[in-house]
């Protein structure tokens, strides 16, 4: 008897054993397949929404605990010892700018180039014409006129040396018209320079009237260089006292006419 009781007790242990086997082997097969323990109590229609994480290298797989590096989809940062790289190419055209610039003065344009050296000169009575103009205003002004008719770009230096007459000395230059870059020419351009002939208040003492005008051009030394010019005056000749001035060439008749 004492037998037979011992073998009921034994029996239940038995069964509760391998019940508590086959629990384990579920939750252990449920944690290998990334699935985790789910909650049954959760409402009908509520749901939870999660980042997506996906290891990539050491030769693992989505969802693999292999070594490599984690990128976390919903926050787009990267762990780990990953590499990555990435390619691109691309393509662009363009254009630069005409090299044969020219000063904005109605010239024939030049095919050479106007920057370099050999292609400019110096701006002097055998590659110019140079006229003279009586205006209205200001009164008792003179206004030159310089035309280049060479084949290259010249450079009008300073300011024109002016003798009218039988004078052995130029008149004083205005310093205040002085541009801020020496004016260049290209084939066909002018340049302008204005002369006060004579103060309009009578305070330039006695004057003359001049029928002949010699213009001579500068240098980048500022010495007189090549052949002059001597321009015709307007028929009844320009008065002339010593308040005679001239300015320095100029871009344009109007800021040549200002002084």
């Amino acid at each position: 008897m004492r037998t037979f009781r011992t073998a009921r007790t034994a029996r239940p242990a038995r069964l509760l054993a391998a019940t508590g086997v086959a629990l384990a082997a579920l939750a252990l097969t449920a944690c290998a397949n990334g699935t985790g323990t789910r909650d049954e109590g959760a409402a009908a229609g509520s749901s939870t929404t999660t980042g997506t994480t996906t290891t990539t290298g050491g030769g693992g797989t989505s969802g693999s605990t292999g070594g490599g590096s984690t990128t976390d989809q919903s926050s787009s940062k990267t762990s780990g010892g990953g590499t990555g790289g990435g390619t691109g190419t691309g393509t662009g055209t363009g254009t630069g700018g005409d090299a044969n610039k020219t000063s904005p003065n109605g010239g024939t344009k030049d095919t050479s180039d106007p920057w370099d050296p050999a292609n400019r000169v110096t701006c002097k009575g055998s590659n110019t014409t140079v006229t003279t103009q009586s205006v209205s205003r200001p009164i008792n002004h003179l206004l030159i006129t310089v035309k280049n008719t060479g084949s290259k770009y010249c450079d009008l230096y300073y300011n024109p040396t002016v003798r009218f007459g039988e004078a052995q000395s130029a008149p004083r230059v205005i310093e205040e018209s002085q541009p801020q870059a020496v004016v260049t020419l290209a084939p066909g351009e002018s340049g302008y320079a204005g002369v006060l002939l004579s103060a309009a208040d009578g305070s330039g003492g006695k004057g003359t009237t001049e029928q002949k005008v010699v213009v001579h051009f500068q240098n980048r030394q500022g010495d007189d260089t090549g052949s002059p010019a001597s321009p015709a005056l307007p028929a009844k000749g320009v008065y002339v006292d010593n308040s005679v001035a001239v300015t320095y060439w100029q871009s344009t008749a109007a800021d040549a006419l200002q002084y």
